[in-house]
């Protein structure tokens, strides 16, 4: 068993799309388009076969995104090294994205930093 994907719906489906493949590697299809609906998408796919599903529709309700929500919480990325870990969290930072903490090593042993970003919803960078 494993994640086929994950989805996340956002407003501005082609700022979201470019994130992911700008600084997170990602590789975009060529989207899809539902007609009848307007509902829009891309599919994210990743170097490990991991993929990320964003979508967007016309009538999406904007919702409070506090951090400590029921429900999603973030996505996290591994980047392969401590020093990639500061290297990501600096370019997103020099970006304009907010850092809410990192880089650093958490209790259970993970180097990492957290990104606000994409609609206010987190971005976790790890080793």
């Amino acid at each position: 068993m494993k994640i086929e994907h994950v989805a996340l719906f956002v407003t501005d489906l082609e700022k979201a799309k470019d994130f992911f493949v700008t600084f997170l590697n990602g590789k975009a299809n060529d989207g899809y388009h539902n007609t009848n609906t307007d509902f829009r998408s891309y599919f994210i796919s990743f170097d490990n076969g991991a993929r990320l599903e964003l979508m967007t529709r016309p009538e999406l309700v904007e919702q409070n995104k506090s951090p400590y929500r029921t429900g999603y919480a973030h996505v996290a990325f591994s980047v392969g090294s401590k020093e990639a870990v500061d290297e990501l969290t600096a370019k997103l930072d020099a970006a304009g994205y907010s850092v809410t903490s990192g880089p650093r090593t958490t209790g259970d042993g993970y180097y990492e930093s957290c990104i606000i970003a994409l609609e206010d919803n987190m971005i976790e960078i790890t080793e």
